[in-house]
């Protein structure tokens, strides 16, 4: 394996989806809409404007649109965790983070 080769373990897809961060119990902050740069089934890479920290868990619900599902919106709730951040251009914080685990909601849920 060549230095900086890619270490991930899962395809990526390249894919602008909006997402909702959720507030955890240990920091109660207020829910934070972002969108992912690219996602698999291990983890996603996302773009926000907010501190995050490498090794904290992190909650989201991605919305996959009726154009990629072709019959409704679906969200997808997931509990992660932080294993990159890295500053952009523009000021937002580009989060890299892997999934532990994930459930399907209906679209007309709501986050708690």
């Amino acid at each position: 394996m060549s230095e900086g080769a890619d270490r991930r373990e899962a395809r990526r897809f390249t894919m602008s989806l909006p997402m909702r961060v959720l507030p955890r119990e240990a920091n109660r902050g207020h829910e934070l809409d972002a969108h992912t740069r690219d996602v698999s089934y291990r983890g996603l890479y996302f773009l926000a404007d907010a501190n995050f920290e490498v090794g904290s868990e992190i909650e989201f619900v991605i919305t996959l649109p009726q154009q990629v599902t072709q019959s409704g919106d679906v969200n997808i709730r997931c509990l992660g965790e932080v294993v990159r951040i890295e500053p952009t251009e523009n000021g937002r914080v580009g989060i890299a983070a892997k999934i532990a685990r994930y459930e399907f909601m209906p679209a007309a849920a709501t986050a708690a």
